[in-house]
């Protein structure tokens, strides 16, 4: 009996699911109001869940971590996004980066 309601659980989206979805929704859509336009990756965290990376057309990039893969992917569909399954190619080649991060990658690589 357990199972069976596990399965349906899992099957139909709660409605604090729908509504995080949503919530991250206008977030993704903001940022690419704020940005020309967006594209995403979600990319697997393990335990803390997941990184929906926001990769604008300008170059601008930011990311949001959500516990739920099915809410990320729910967040994103809503958003109308393009959803890219790697952060490769053409696709990172559309990240601009700044002194900022430059710097930080230069510490990390120094043990800085």
């Amino acid at each position: 009996m357990a199972e069976t309601e596990a399965v349906a659980e899992g099957s139909v989206p709660s409605a604090k699911d729908e509504r995080r979805a949503a919530g991250l929704a206008k977030r993704i859509s903001a940022f690419a109001q704020a940005h020309g336009g967006v594209e995403a990756q979600i990319a697997y965290l393990g335990e803390r869940g997941v990184r929906i990376v926001l990769v604008g057309e300008d170059g601008g990039w930011g990311d949001i971590v959500e516990p739920s893969d099915k809410v990320a992917r729910s967040a994103v569909e809503k958003a109308g996004v393009t959803l890219h399954e790697d952060f490769d190619g053409d696709f990172a080649a559309k990240v601009e980066t700044g002194p900022y991060e430059w710097k930080r990658m230069a510490g990390i690589q120094i043990g800085g």
